[in-house]
C-alpha cells in the first residue's frame, strides 16, 4: 500500500512494506522492506532498509543500510552508514561512514562520522564524535563528541564523554573516562576508575584500576599500580607490582609482587628477596673515570656515599675513635662453595669480630644478624691513623731537625773554642819560646 507511489524515474528501487519508499522521485537502487521504510527518500541511491521506519526520513543520502526497527531513522543526507538492529543509529542526520550493529547503537548520532558500534547501547550517546569503535553492550555508551576512540567490551568506556584517542578492551576497562585522552586499557576493570587521567596504558585485570587523574603512567600485569590514584610518570611491570603505590610519581616497579610502598616517589624497584642473583649487562669491565661506588643497605636499597658537608649533622675530628682498628684480625679465606665455586682466595675481616671490638663498623640483614664490614668506614679509620702516625713522624722529624741544628750550632762553637784554644796555646808557645831563648842568651852573657 502506498509504495512507490511518487516515483518518477527512480529506476531499480525495491519496496515492500506500507509507505515504503513513498515519496521515492528520482532515486535509484534502493531497497526498502516495511512498514515507511525510506518513506521520505526522494533522490538517495543505494540504499537499504529493512524494518518498520526503517531510514524513513532519509531523503537523498546514498549507500546507506538499514536492518531494524526505526534503524537509522532520522537519516537526511546521511551516507553509506550501516544500522542493524532497533533504533540502530536512530538520530543520525548527516553523519557518514558509521556502522551500528544492536540495539540503540549510536542512537543518538547525528553529525559523526566513521564511528562503528557493536552490541546493545554502544556509542549509544555519541552526537558528532568520529572515528570512534565500540565492540560490546555499553561500550563508549555516553560518549558524545569524544573522537577516535576504540573500546571493546561489555561498558568499556561507558562513561567517556568527550575523551579522545582512547583504547578500551575488556570489561568496564577504562568504564569510568569522561574527558581523559590517550588512554589504553586492556583487561577487566582496567583503569575503570580514570575520569580525566591521559595517556595511561594498563593490560592486565585491575590494572591502574584506582586511578582518577593520573598521567603517564603504564601498568603491565594483573593488578599493577591497582591502588595508584593521582600518581604520574609510574610505571610498573608484574603481577601486583606497586600495588602499595597510591599518590606518588616516577616510580618504576619491575617483577611480580614487588608491592612498593604508599610513600614511594622517585623511586626505582626491581626484584625482591626471592631473587638472590642478579645480572646486568653493559658494566663489568667497563671504566667510569669519574664515578663512585655503589654501596646497597640490608633493604636492598642502591646509593652512593655523599661526602659534602650539606648532607651531615655532629661533625667532629675522629681522633682516638679509630684506634680500635689496632684490635682488628684480618684474615685470608675462601668463600663457601655455594658462593664461589672457584674458591678464589680471600682478604678481609670477619664481621662477628669486629662487631665485638666496634659494633658501629658492621651491617646488620633484614634479620637483624651481623652480615658483613663497613670496609669504607675501616678505610677511614685507616687513614685517620696513618695521618696520626704521619704527624707523629712528622714531629719527630722537626725535633731531630731542631737536635741536628742545636749540635751544628754546639759544634761550631766548639770548633770556634778549639780555634781560640789553638791560638792561645800557640801564643802561649811562642812566649815560653822567647822566654827560653832570652834566658839563654842571659846565661851565656854571665859566663862570658
Amino acid at each position: 500500500v502506498s509504495a512507490l507511489t511518487l516515483n518518477t524515474t527512480g529506476s531499480e528501487n525495491t519496496a515492500d512494506g506500507a509507505g515504503a519508499l513513498q515519496r521515492n522521485t528520482t532515486g535509484r537502487d534502493n531497497t526498502a522492506t516495511g512498514v515507511l521504510a525510506l518513506e521520505s527518500n526522494t533522490t538517495g541511491t543505494g540504499n537499504t532498509a529493512t524494518g518498520a521506519l526503517a531510514l524513513d526520513n532519509n531523503s537523498n543520502g546514498n549507500e546507506n543500510t538499514a536492518d531494524g526497527s526505526s534503524a537509522l531513522f532520522s537519516n537526511t543526507t546521511g551516507k553509506e552508514n550501516t544500522a542493524t538492529g532497533a533504533a540502530a543509529l536512530q538520530t543520525n542526520t548527516t553523519g557518514n561512514g558509521n556502522t551500528a550493529a544492536g540495539f540503540g547503537a549510536l542512537f543518538f548520532n547525528s553529525t559523526g562520522n566513521n564511528n562503528t558500534a557493536t552490541g546493545a547501547n554502544a556509542l549509544g550517546s555519541n552526537t558528532n564524535g568520529g572515528s570512534n569503535t565500540a565492540g560490546g553492550a555499553n561500550a563508549l555508551r555516553s560518549n558524545t563528541s569524544g573522537a577516535q576512540n576504540t573500546a571493546s567490551g561489555f561498558q568499556a568506556l561507558l562513561s567517556n564523554t568527550d575523551g579522545a584517542n582512547n583504547t578500551a578492551n575488556g570489561t568496564n576497562a577504562l568504564g569510568s573516562n569522561v574527558g581523559g585522552g590517550n588512554n589504553t586499557a586492556s583487561g577487566v576493570v582496567a583503569l575503570v576508575s580514570n575520569t580525566n587521567g591521559n595517556s595511561n596504558t594498563a593490560i592486565g585485570i585491575e590494572a591502574l584500576e584506582s586511578n582518577t587523574t593520573g598521567s603517564n603512567n603504564t601498568a603491565s600485569g594483573a593488578s599493577a599500580l591497582v591502588s595508584n590514584t593521582t600518581g604520574t610518570n609510574n610505571t610498573a611491570l608484574g603481577a601486583n607490582a606497586g600495588i602499595n603505590l597510591t599518590t606518588g610519581s616516577n616510580n618504576i616497579v619491575i617483577g611480580a609482587n614487588v608491592n612498593g610502598s604508599s610513600s614511594d616517589a622517585n623511586t626505582t624497584r626491581i626484584g625482591n628477596a626471592t631473587q638472590k642473583k642478579t645480572f646486568i649487562g653493559g658494566i663489568s669491565g667497563k671504566t667510569v673515570a669519574n664515578g663512585v661506588g655503589v654501596i646497597i643497605n640490608s633493604n636492598g636499597q642502591l646509593g652512593t656515599i655523599q661526602s659534602s658537608a650539606r648532607f651531615k649533622t655532629a661533625i667532629k675530628r675522629m681522633d682516638k675513635a679509630s684506634e680500635a682498628l689496632l684490635a682488628l684480625k684480618p684474615v685470608t679465606f675462601r668463600y663457601k662453595e655455594e658462593l664461589d665455586p672457584d674458591k678464589i682466595p680471600q682478604f678481609g675481616l670477619i664481621a662477628e669480630e669486629v662487631e665485638k671490638i666496634d659494633s658501629d663498623l658492621v651491617v646488620r640483614d633484614e634479620e637483624g644478624k651481623v652480615s658483613t664490614v663497613r670496609y669504607e668506614a675501616v678505610n677511614a679509620m685507616l687513614l685517620n691513623e696513618f695521618l696520626k702516625e704521619h704527624r707523629k713522624v712528622q714531629e719527630q722529624e722537626r725535633m731531630i731537625v731542631e737536635q741536628r741544628r742545636e749540635l751544628e750550632s754546639r759544634l761550631t762553637q766548639e770548633e770556634k773554642a778549639i780555634v781560640g784554644l789553638t791560638v792561645l796555646v800557640q801564643q802561649l808557645n811562642d812566649r815560653l819560646h822567647c822566654s827560653r831563648s832570652g834566658s839563654l842568651q842571659l846565661a851565656i852573657s854571665n859566663n862570658n
